[in-house]
């Protein structure tokens, strides 16, 4: 479905990306997982035409290439991203926000059966919709901004750091959010700073540090590589590592 190789990207003359590659097959859960600085977050933007690629990249979405496509183009492909910040409209409904990619993409599915299947992902949000977009707490808000995403009626879903900064009691919701997006077929792709986040139901996850992939392969394989495991636990240069284990079940 996604299938990007040697992306290399520079940001303000410094090299953030050095030729990853990397690929997200239909209905898989990928992670893309590294610290902060790691080439992330760029990698996401890239992907939907925020940042610009260096020549003899290649980002190709069924087949489609998407290089120097607006990112406007690149979402009527049937691409969703809800970046980090998961800001939502505060004058607007939850239900409004919701309901705001219907308003602006309509497609053949009808736009009453894009939103009911937001409602049956995060069912949570069911107790919200009347509530303005400026009474949530930052979890709602993480979930409304997913949800707003899925809406869209994506085939491939985008995720930036979707439990950065939530408070440990609504990080299960989310991870469950997640179970539910591949139940109805959805792809998802995943950056993510912390490996104990990564279900043991993703499919595939990458590692990147210093704009390069180090690891690919199942989050269990992961966990056990002590390289990988210096990395995504913690260690700086010259620094300790913290210790790393196995993805709890979810």
């Amino acid at each position: 479905m996604l299938r990007v190789e040697n992306l290399t990207v520079d940001v303000q003359g410094s090299r953030v990306l050095r030729g990853i590659s990397f690929e997200v097959k239909a209905g898989e859960l990928v992670y893309l997982v590294g610290r902060n600085g790691a080439g992330k977050t760029t990698s996401l933007r890239t992907i939907m035409g925020f940042r610009k690629a260096a020549a003899g990249s290649i980002i190709s979405f069924e087949g489609a290439n998407l290089i120097g496509l607006r990112p406007y183009r690149i979402a009527r492909l049937g691409i969703g991203f809800a970046p980090e910040e998961n800001e939502v409209f505060g004058e607007l409904t939850v239900a409004e926000n919701i309901a705001l990619p219907t308003w602006t993409h309509p497609q053949t599915r009808e736009a009453e059966a894009r939103i009911e299947r937001v409602y049956r992902v995060f069912p949570q949000l069911e107790r919200y919709r009347a509530r303005g977009g400026h009474a949530l707490s930052g979890g709602e808000r993480k979930m409304v901004s997913i949800a707003r995403a899925l809406a869209l009626g994506p085939k491939l879903l985008l995720l930036d750091e979707p439990t950065e900064g939530l408070s440990p009691v609504i990080v299960p919701a989310i991870i469950q959010g997640l179970a539910n997006i591949r139940t109805f077929g959805h792809a998802v792709f995943i950056a993510e700073s912390n490996i104990h986040h990564v279900p043991d139901f993703a499919d595939r996850l990458y590692v990147i540090e210093r704009g390069e992939i180090v690891f690919a392969g199942i989050p269990e394989l992961a966990a056990r590589d002590p390289a990988v495991a210096r990395i995504v636990g913690g260690t700086a240069p010259g620094g300790s590592a913290a210790a790393i284990e196995a993805p709890p079940a979810v």
